[in-house]
């Protein structure tokens, strides 16, 4: 088996890659020391984030717990995997909120089918990636209806939301850009996320 190591997420190399089935993916990611994503067949070795792209995602996550701590909404972080059943793919957001009971993939405990709000902290090495096929992935699940793609470079976060989830493509797109302004996220009962939660420990 031939796996991706060298380039982004999104871009296959030329080799031949030899399909495996979900099962022996999932049996492999057991005792993988690195993250890997399913697609259809292939693994794709996920890219290591740096310590920016880690505290900007721990900080986001410990905010979304603290404030929905009592709330029927619940924060993930990604370990748990995402599982796509439309698209036969396993994959990992950085954060991620559920609302009431988890919805596993069958008797696994470690893929979850009802993300609601997805957020990705974006790398040079997946950017396009979370912004194209990832995002078009994520939007076939019903529950999916807010993705926030948050840049490590800058203050910037750019928000999606739809409101008609009978209708996976009729998304609302907005920036927002300064540190002293929030992001109301519509998905959460519209709880406040501050810019600077997210970028608390940054210096630009």
């Amino acid at each position: 088996m031939v796996i991706a190591q060298t380039h982004p997420p999104n871009v296959l190399p030329d080799a031949t890659v030899t399909h495996i089935t979900p099962d022996e993916y999932r049996a492999k990611e057991e005792i993988a020391e690195e993250c890997h994503e399913y697609r259809n067949g292939e693994i794709i070795v996920m890219p290591g984030g740096s310590p920016l792209h880690s505290r900007i995602a721990v900080d986001i996550t410990t905010f979304l717990n603290v404030t929905l701590r009592d709330t029927t909404f619940e924060t993930y972080n990604g370990d748990l995997r995402i599982w796509i059943p439309r698209f036969n793919c396993g994959t990992y957001g950085d954060v991620f909120v559920i609302e009431g009971e988890p919805e596993f993939n069958g008797d696994r405990q470690d893929e979850i089918l009802n993300p609601r709000l997805i957020v990705e902290v974006l790398s040079p090495s997946t950017e396009a990636y979370d912004r194209g096929e990832k995002f078009r992935k994520y939007r076939s699940l019903t529950s999916f209806c807010e993705y926030l793609l948050v840049s490590q470079n800058e203050p910037y976060v750019e928000q999606y939301y739809n409101s008609d989830r009978e209708n996976e493509n009729r998304w609302q797109w907005q920036v927002c850009d300064r540190l002293e302004d929030a992001i109301v996220l519509q998905s959460l009962n519209n709880i406040e996320l501050p810019m600077r939660e997210i970028y608390r420990r940054i210096e630009f």
